[in-house]
């Protein structure tokens, strides 16, 4: 008797389509999970992971389907995998021209000049087509389970939308799991938006609150959940790439001792645990996915561990002792290895060819030429017509090329990163001098409130003592902080940076509240639009205007920070009054009140351009602030706070109407070609140090 074997389940890992840096940690231990329930307990399982268009993703499944049936209905030697990029493109558009690059003509016999359409496999593509169009794929789901992973409050629009297609894919919408950040500090708003439940322990679907552990997805099954390895083969299935590559993704520590009020991690991580084992994973992931360059820990407070030392031993015993070089390993070897195991074909297929697609890029003459014909003799030359067997078959003649310029070099140096930040109030000299052996950088110090100024302050100095030169912060404003606030922090870190001679990069990052409170008049979670208490709308534009010129961040050099924030509360003051458009193009601005801007405007225009440059804008300003009765000043002023210029305001004075004009916004002006703006930013940039980017 034969046994018969039990089909694979299948899930489907979905991130929304939002742009961020750091791969989903969570969805990677989730497909280690179902991966690991084959060798477990014989419940064996595809695991997909997708990220992009999900529309896509669609066209994609129907058209791997179609190649199957075509293969098996062409009594041809054709192998319809060669033409998916064309079946795709013609399921996606309806374009009938594309159907002309398939082999779909045949010839009764030799002495017959005619050709016939092979009907039967014309049936089955447009069967494809309309299977896509007319929507008949949403009755035939293919998924057991879905899981979609969840990020920030403000991305609430797309997380829902994602979970509504989600609820397509699958055969039983109580199978759909939905987890992350989002989902576990808004749970009962997510039921309500998505008509999901909340999870019970033992049921994969509804929505997880917090991080999971044994027996969460299936009764009885004991992988703790959240210390399983990381999948890192399923970020090689998308063509999304995150920022932060080539890092481990760990943690040491879980939780955080302090129980801050605009923090999530009391929520998804309630209970602190002060030591999590580092090595074994390290090296396992090296055996598998090939080594990584830098390691970057996810702790939300490490140095409240009591095995803080034994944390930074293991630290160096993974290799990222001060100094510590990376070589890079031989990455096409190993994706053909794990495609010759059968370890992720969806993952490694996109990984090998892009490999070899990226050799040949950077091959010129005659070895760009030979691998050219060893791809096209593989029909690898296009990402969607590569099948695992041709890549494997071609790496032999690959491999000589490959490793030829695959130079290894010295290697690159390591860098460890704990990106969650730590706590200054928690540095001793012991500690720093703990991290001054480890290829930290940066340090990432949290300086948050200026009430800790001086355990910040002596944190730095500590690090300093160690060797460490290399400092990184976010400094959260638009919470309980007042403007001057933020400018003292900024103007705090620029002196460190002078006076002990070390490098301090500063990223201001406005609070976004994660859930509705009491003081709240409505929910501002699911948007950017929260103002704090002691902010307004215009202040939050001009701190982001500012910044758009600095590129987010602010860093060493004292002349740099008093050309971006002023070089006084007095100068930072009255940047966050200036018109938007005046403080991103302020120095062009306050260059068209100079005597050189004037002559040049008026030999050009016959007139010139003063009367709306910075000087102009100030003076009226001033004046208007100077004459106006307190009363009338204080609803000028309430307006420009409210930053919402087109409305225009309901002022009689002329004077004050000028000084409106002025925050009638004149970027679209500037950046149109023909305008005087236009030309006479031209002629500033064209200035030596003349251009405000």
């Amino acid at each position: 008797m034969v046994r018969k074997t039990k089909p694979k389940k299948k899930v489907l890992l979905i991130e929304p389509n939002y742009a961020n840096k750091f791969p989903p940690v969570g969805l990677m231990k989730i497909a280690t999970y179902y991966r690991n329930r084959g060798e477990l307990y014989g419940d064996e399982w595809e695991v997909v992971f997708y990220k992009g268009d999900l529309k896509r993703f669609v066209i994609d499944r129907i058209t791997d389907r179609l190649i199957v049936a075509l293969n098996d209905a062409d009594g041809t030697n054709h192998n319809w995998s060669y033409f998916k990029d064309i079946l795709f493109e013609y399921i996606r558009s309806r374009k009938k021209n594309l159907l002309e690059q398939l082999p779909l003509t045949i010839r009764p016999d030799d002495d017959c000049e005619k050709t016939f359409k092979n009907v039967v496999l014309l049936d089955l593509i447009n069967e494809a087509k309309d299977k896509y169009w007319k929507k008949t794929w949403e009755k035939e789901p293919e998924w057991d389970r879905v899981g979609v992973t969840t990020l920030f409050t403000f991305y609430w629009d797309i997380t829902v939308e994602t979970i509504e297609f989600a609820k397509k894919l699958i055969k039983d919408k109580r199978n759909l799991m939905v987890g992350g950040v989002l989902a576990s500090i808004q749970p009962n708003e997510l039921a309500a938006a998505t008509n999901l439940h909340i999870h019970k322990k033992g049921q994969a679907g509804g929505i997880h609150i917090g991080i999971l552990r044994a027996g969460d997805l299936d009764r009885g099954d004991a992988q703790n959940i959240d210390e399983l390895e990381l999948d890192y083969s399923i970020l090689d299935e998308i063509e999304y790439q995150y920022t932060m590559s080539n890092a481990y993704y760990r943690y040491t520590t879980r939780g955080c001792i302090n129980k801050c009020a605009f923090c999530a991690v009391p929520t998804l991580e309630p209970d602190y645990i002060s030591y999590i084992p580092l090595k074994e994973r390290v090296e396992r992931i090296d055996d598998l996915y090939g080594a990584q360059k830098d390691l970057l820990l996810m702790d939300n407070n490490v140095l409240a561990s009591e095995h803080f030392s034994q944390i930074i031993q293991e630290i160096i015993d993974c290799g990222f002792q001060k100094g510590a070089k990376f070589i890079q390993p031989n990455m096409l070897e190993i994706a053909i290895r794990n495609l010759q195991h059968s370890i992720n074909d969806r993952a490694y297929i996109r990984k090998a060819w892009r490999l070899i697609d990226e050799l040949y890029d950077s091959l010129k003459a005659e070895e760009s030429y030979s691998l050219y014909t060893i791809r096209e003799k593989y029909h690898i030359t296009k990402y969607l017509t590569s099948t695992k067997e041709n890549l494997v078959a071609a790496y032999g003649e690959i491999k000589p090329i490959y490793d030829k310029y695959h130079r290894q070099g010295k290697g690159k140096l390591r860098y460890i990163d704990f990106n969650q930040g730590l706590d200054a109030r928690l540095f001793t000299p012991e500690k720093a001098q703990l991290m001054g052996k480890i290829a930290i950088r940066p340090v990432r110090i949290a300086f948050d409130d200026i009430k800790t100024e001086k355990k910040y302050v002596e944190a730095i100095k500590m690090c300093c003592n160690a060797g460490i030169k290399d400092f990184s912060n976010y400094l959260l404003y638009n919470f309980n902080d007042h403007p001057d606030d933020l400018y003292r922090r900024l103007r705090i870190n620029v002196d460190l940076c002078d006076d002990l001679q070390i490098s301090v990069y500063s990223f201001p990052m406005k609070f976004h509240p994660i859930r509705k409170t009491n003081s709240m008049d409505k929910d501002y979670s699911h948007n950017r639009d929260y103002i704090g208490k002691h902010w307004n709308r215009k202040y939050i534009r001009a701190i982001q205007a500012i910044l758009n010129s600095t590129k987010g961040k602010v860093g060493r050099g004292k002349s740099f920070f008093e050309r971006a924030f002023g070089k006084n509360l007095e100068e930072y003051h009255k940047l966050l009054e200036m018109p938007e458009t005046m403080i991103i193009y302020r120095f062009f601005f306050e260059w068209l009140g100079t005597s050189e801007a004037i002559d040049q405007a008026e030999k050009r225009f016959g007139h010139s351009l003063e009367s709306i440059s910075a000087q102009a804008w100030w003076k009226c300003y001033c004046e208007c602030k100077n004459q106006a009765a307190a009363d009338e000043w204080a609803e000028i002023e309430l307006f420009i706070h409210a930053n919402n210029f087109d409305a225009g305001g309901n002022f009689d004075s002329p004077q004050v109407k000028t000084l409106i004009s002025f925050y009638l916004n004149e970027r679209k002006s500037i950046m149109e070609p023909g305008s005087e703006l236009y030309l006479m930013k031209q002629v500033y940039d064209q200035k030596p140090n003349g251009s405000d980017q």
